[in-house]
């Protein structure tokens, strides 16, 4: 297969060397050996999340763990703040589950603001929020600073967060933000193969799953914290030690390059791509409210963003159409994980060349 250069939002490239450890030999799931391992990806997610909350990983992509979290969190009625096709997602597990859930969905490009938070937590109707920290379909990053403001003020509101493509590309401090529940996924910042959920789990969570009768099985999620306690990091089905192994490895790689230098890698990428396209097309989403990862640029020029991939593969890259009802009205330049400032500008130079931007957009 050919290899191909991965500006989309996922999944992103994966550093050869971490992929060789998806190789490792296996070990029993219930051996000591095991426990070792998660003990050791546990103690360096905390580290990265910033949490003293429980760790506990799904074999699952992201939706199986957001999916877990709403049945198991709601007693009374959940609140959906979406701002595109993911925080949808969050009303469509609730809908999907038996959950009472209502949402609040703003027009593309713009984000949920704390105010808007505010308004609906102060009827007394919700025991749930749901927020989408980082909206790939739009490229958008939430102010979730702001908004864990308001949601502090109703200590009964259990505040879960999907951060799927924003953990380990933009500082989240899980526990100085309230955040009860905060999800992410393999495949995003984190560069490894798609396959494996993570979430942190605050004490309130864990109080909330008391509380609910029908959490499931395979996404019971005081079952899964159950194990992580009394089973000595155990897991109640079987989970990919492959991905144990690789995520180890990498989290090994994320602590040496240094938190705050991988943050800044991130926010260097995205300035860059904020500017390029701006120059030459526009960025779709709100002002100051852009993406770390992923920029979404409004297609000003009517491109033909097929055409354009279609060029790009034979330089060996690829970017994203847009989303849903935004494709071909839009398209997407991620810039997380593994890349770099030269792939930004390989990308964007190749880009230039393909469509002869001369001159800046008007």
């Amino acid at each position: 297969m050919e290899f191909k250069k991965l500006f989309i939002p996922g999944p992103t490239m994966v550093h050869p060397d971490v992929l060789a450890k998806m190789s490792t030999p296996m070990i029993g799931h219930r051996s000591k050996d095991a426990s070792e391992l998660q003990h050791r990806i546990s103690d360096k997610l905390r580290d990265l999340m910033y949490t003293t909350g429980k760790i506990v990983l799904s074999t699952s992509s992201g939706t199986g763990v957001m999916e877990g979290a709403i049945r198991n969190a709601t007693a009374k009625r959940a609140i959906v703040f979406s701002i595109g096709a993911f925080g949808d997602r969050w009303h469509d597990l609730a809908k999907f589950n038996g959950i009472e859930s209502d949402i609040h969905r703003e027009e593309d490009g713009q984000p949920t603001m704390p105010e808007t938070v505010d308004k609906y937590l102060k009827t007394g109707k919700y025991d749930v929020v749901t927020i989408t920290h980082n909206e790939t379909s739009v490229g958008i990053m939430n102010p979730i600073d702001g908004i864990a403001d308001v949601i502090r003020k109703y200590p009964d509101v259990v505040f879960l967060a999907d951060c799927v493509s924003s953990l380990a590309g933009t500082k989240i401090e899980v526990d100085r933000l309230g955040i009860d529940i905060c999800i992410t996924s393999s495949q995003k910042a984190l560069a490894l193969p798609p396959g494996l959920a993570i979430a942190s789990i605050s004490k309130k969570a864990e109080e909330r799953f008391e509380k609910v009768g029908n959490r499931g099985y395979y996404l019971d999620l005081k079952n899964l914290v159950k194990y992580v306690d009394k089973k000595d990091y155990q897991y109640s089905s079987t989970p990919s030690l492959s991905h144990m192994y690789a995520l180890d490895f990498q989290l090994d790689r994320i602590v040496k390059e240094g938190f705050e230098n991988r943050f800044l890698r991130h926010l260097e990428m995205a300035e860059f791509m904020i500017e390029w396209a701006n120059k030459h097309f526009r960025v779709f989403c709100r002002p100051g409210f852009e993406s770390m990862t992923v920029t979404c640029i409004d297609n000003t020029r009517n491109i033909n963003v097929g055409d354009l991939n279609k060029e790009l593969a034979k330089r060996g890259m690829q970017i994203s159409n847009g989303y849903g009802n935004l494709k071909d009205k839009t398209f997407r330049i991620a810039h997380m994980g593994e890349l770099m400032m030269a792939d930004m500008v390989e990308v964007t130079s190749a880009i230039e060349e393909i469509l002869n931007l001369k001159e800046v957009h008007a």
